[in-house]
Protein backbone atom coordinates (compact mmCIF):
# COMPACT_ATOMS: atom_id res chain seq x y z
CA UNK A 1 0.00 0.00 0.00
CA UNK A 2 1.74 3.69 -0.70
CA UNK A 3 1.79 6.76 1.19
CA UNK A 4 -0.73 9.33 -0.31
CA UNK A 5 1.26 12.14 -1.78
CA UNK A 6 0.73 15.82 -0.30
CA UNK A 7 1.08 17.40 -3.47
CA UNK A 8 -1.69 15.36 -5.40
CA UNK A 9 -3.97 14.94 -2.10
CA UNK A 10 -6.07 18.49 -2.22
CA UNK A 11 -8.48 17.16 0.86
CA UNK A 12 -4.99 17.32 3.43
CA UNK A 13 -4.97 20.52 3.99
CA UNK A 14 -7.47 22.54 1.75
CA UNK A 15 -10.80 21.09 3.05
CA UNK A 16 -9.77 21.40 6.69
CA UNK A 17 -10.97 24.58 8.72
CA UNK A 18 -8.65 26.66 10.26
CA UNK A 19 -8.56 26.39 14.00
CA UNK A 20 -9.64 28.62 16.35
CA UNK A 21 -6.97 31.87 16.97
CA UNK A 22 -6.92 30.72 20.56
CA UNK A 23 -8.14 28.80 23.65
CA UNK A 24 -11.42 29.46 25.36
CA UNK A 25 -9.23 31.46 27.90
CA UNK A 26 -5.88 32.26 26.83
CA UNK A 27 -5.63 33.55 22.46
CA UNK A 28 -2.91 35.30 20.76
CA UNK A 29 -3.78 38.97 21.88
CA UNK A 30 -4.59 37.61 25.55
CA UNK A 31 -1.70 39.72 27.08
CA UNK A 32 -2.42 42.99 25.47
CA UNK A 33 -5.92 43.33 26.39
CA UNK A 34 -5.17 41.37 29.74
CA UNK A 35 -2.37 44.66 30.21
CA UNK A 36 -5.10 47.42 29.42
CA UNK A 37 -7.75 45.80 31.20
CA UNK A 38 -5.62 45.99 34.35
CA UNK A 39 -3.50 49.22 33.87
CA UNK A 40 -7.25 50.67 33.12
CA UNK A 41 -8.97 49.00 36.78
CA UNK A 42 -5.74 50.25 38.34
CA UNK A 43 -6.28 53.83 37.34
CA UNK A 44 -9.97 53.90 38.04
CA UNK A 45 -9.66 52.24 41.46
CA UNK A 46 -6.64 54.68 42.63
CA UNK A 47 -8.67 57.57 41.41
CA UNK A 48 -11.81 56.59 43.52
CA UNK A 49 -9.86 56.14 46.95
CA UNK A 50 -7.76 59.30 45.83
CA UNK A 51 -11.27 61.49 45.41
CA UNK A 52 -13.22 59.85 48.03
CA UNK A 53 -10.72 59.18 50.95
CA UNK A 54 -7.81 61.94 50.49
CA UNK A 55 -9.56 65.16 48.61
CA UNK A 56 -12.97 63.91 50.72
CA UNK A 57 -14.86 65.06 47.30
CA UNK A 58 -18.21 63.28 49.56
CA UNK A 59 -17.49 66.52 52.22
CA UNK A 60 -16.50 68.93 49.58
CA UNK A 61 -19.75 68.76 47.28
CA UNK A 62 -19.69 70.50 44.21
CA UNK A 63 -16.02 72.07 43.18
CA UNK A 64 -16.18 73.84 40.38
CA UNK A 65 -12.42 73.33 38.27
CA UNK A 66 -12.74 75.27 34.83
CA UNK A 67 -15.71 76.98 33.32
CA UNK A 68 -16.92 73.71 31.92
CA UNK A 69 -15.73 71.03 34.78
CA UNK A 70 -16.84 70.37 37.90
CA UNK A 71 -15.72 67.94 40.28
CA UNK A 72 -18.57 66.19 42.26
CA UNK A 73 -19.69 62.85 43.99
CA UNK A 74 -22.48 61.18 43.30
CA UNK A 75 -22.95 57.59 43.88
CA UNK A 76 -24.88 55.80 40.82
CA UNK A 77 -27.13 53.04 42.19
CA UNK A 78 -28.69 52.14 38.54
CA UNK A 79 -27.12 51.78 34.85
CA UNK A 80 -26.17 54.67 32.83
CA UNK A 81 -27.83 57.64 33.62
CA UNK A 82 -28.90 56.13 37.17
CA UNK A 83 -31.86 53.68 34.83
CA UNK A 84 -33.33 51.36 36.98
CA UNK A 85 -32.27 53.13 40.13
CA UNK A 86 -32.42 51.21 43.19
CA UNK A 87 -30.47 51.33 46.24
CA UNK A 88 -31.18 47.83 47.56
CA UNK A 89 -27.69 45.39 47.60
CA UNK A 90 -28.89 42.56 46.09
CA UNK A 91 -29.59 45.26 43.39
CA UNK A 92 -25.96 45.77 43.36
CA UNK A 93 -24.54 41.99 43.48
CA UNK A 94 -26.92 41.75 40.96
CA UNK A 95 -25.03 44.50 38.54
CA UNK A 96 -21.75 43.72 40.12
CA UNK A 97 -22.10 40.12 38.73
CA UNK A 98 -24.02 41.11 35.48
CA UNK A 99 -20.06 43.01 34.83
CA UNK A 100 -18.39 40.16 35.72
CA UNK A 101 -20.07 37.91 33.10
CA UNK A 102 -20.00 39.83 30.66
CA UNK A 103 -16.33 40.96 31.25
CA UNK A 104 -15.85 36.85 31.29
CA UNK A 105 -17.36 36.96 27.78
CA UNK A 106 -15.42 39.49 26.21
CA UNK A 107 -12.29 37.93 27.43
CA UNK A 108 -13.45 34.57 25.66
CA UNK A 109 -14.53 36.29 22.48
CA UNK A 110 -11.40 38.08 21.85
CA UNK A 111 -9.38 34.57 22.79
CA UNK A 112 -11.50 32.54 20.44
CA UNK A 113 -11.82 35.04 17.87
CA UNK A 114 -9.29 38.05 18.04
CA UNK A 115 -8.42 39.44 15.54
CA UNK A 116 -6.63 42.79 16.07
CA UNK A 117 -4.54 44.92 18.79
CA UNK A 118 -6.86 47.49 18.13
CA UNK A 119 -9.93 45.01 18.99
CA UNK A 120 -7.42 43.79 22.09
CA UNK A 121 -7.55 47.48 23.26
CA UNK A 122 -10.90 47.78 23.02
CA UNK A 123 -12.21 44.87 24.83
CA UNK A 124 -9.31 45.47 27.46
CA UNK A 125 -10.45 49.00 28.01
CA UNK A 126 -14.28 47.70 28.37
CA UNK A 127 -13.31 44.80 30.77
CA UNK A 128 -11.36 47.04 33.16
CA UNK A 129 -13.95 49.37 33.19
CA UNK A 130 -16.79 46.80 33.68
CA UNK A 131 -14.55 45.14 36.53
CA UNK A 132 -13.62 48.98 38.13
CA UNK A 133 -17.83 49.67 38.19
CA UNK A 134 -18.28 45.91 39.51
CA UNK A 135 -15.98 46.49 42.51
CA UNK A 136 -17.47 50.15 43.34
CA UNK A 137 -21.12 48.57 43.50
CA UNK A 138 -19.39 45.61 45.62
CA UNK A 139 -17.35 48.26 47.94
CA UNK A 140 -19.57 51.23 48.17
CA UNK A 141 -23.22 50.24 47.13
CA UNK A 142 -23.13 51.72 43.50
CA UNK A 143 -21.00 53.09 41.24
CA UNK A 144 -18.86 56.59 42.26
CA UNK A 145 -18.92 58.96 39.88
CA UNK A 146 -17.32 62.95 40.18
CA UNK A 147 -16.48 64.31 36.73
CA UNK A 148 -19.81 66.90 35.71
CA UNK A 149 -19.05 68.30 31.93
CA UNK A 150 -21.32 71.29 30.90
CA UNK A 151 -21.62 74.23 28.62
CA UNK A 152 -23.90 76.70 27.92
CA UNK A 153 -26.02 75.85 30.80
CA UNK A 154 -26.26 71.88 29.61
CA UNK A 155 -24.90 69.29 32.56
CA UNK A 156 -23.55 65.98 30.62
CA UNK A 157 -23.84 63.16 32.79
CA UNK A 158 -21.60 62.31 35.68
CA UNK A 159 -18.98 60.08 34.93
CA UNK A 160 -15.85 58.32 36.47
CA UNK A 161 -12.71 56.95 34.39
CA UNK A 162 -13.97 53.74 33.62
CA UNK A 163 -17.17 55.04 32.32
CA UNK A 164 -14.19 56.78 30.01
CA UNK A 165 -12.58 53.66 29.47
CA UNK A 166 -15.81 51.56 28.58
CA UNK A 167 -16.72 54.07 26.11
CA UNK A 168 -13.44 54.59 24.40
CA UNK A 169 -13.16 50.42 23.93
CA UNK A 170 -16.58 51.36 22.19
CA UNK A 171 -15.78 53.28 19.57
CA UNK A 172 -12.53 51.31 19.31
CA UNK A 173 -14.33 48.32 18.61
CA UNK A 174 -16.40 49.65 15.80
CA UNK A 175 -13.86 51.72 14.83
CA UNK A 176 -12.56 48.29 14.53
CA UNK A 177 -15.10 47.02 12.79
CA UNK A 178 -15.64 49.29 10.14
CA UNK A 179 -11.41 48.60 8.67
CA UNK A 180 -11.57 45.94 6.75
CA UNK A 181 -9.66 43.06 7.30
CA UNK A 182 -5.94 42.38 6.12
CA UNK A 183 -6.69 38.76 5.61
CA UNK A 184 -10.08 39.87 3.42
CA UNK A 185 -7.85 42.15 1.36
CA UNK A 186 -5.39 39.53 0.72
CA UNK A 187 -8.03 37.09 -0.46
CA UNK A 188 -9.07 39.58 -3.27
CA UNK A 189 -6.15 40.61 -4.60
Amino acid sequence: MSQPNPTTNKNATTDATPPPAGGWLWGEYAPLAGFVAVITLILDQANKLWMILIYGIEERGRVVVTPFLDFVYVLNTGVSYSMFDSASYSWQLGLAAFALVASLAMWVWLCRAGESRLMAWGLGLIIGGAIGNAIDRLWLGGVADFYSLHAFGFYWYVFNIADVAIVAGVVALLYDSFIPSRKDAAKTS
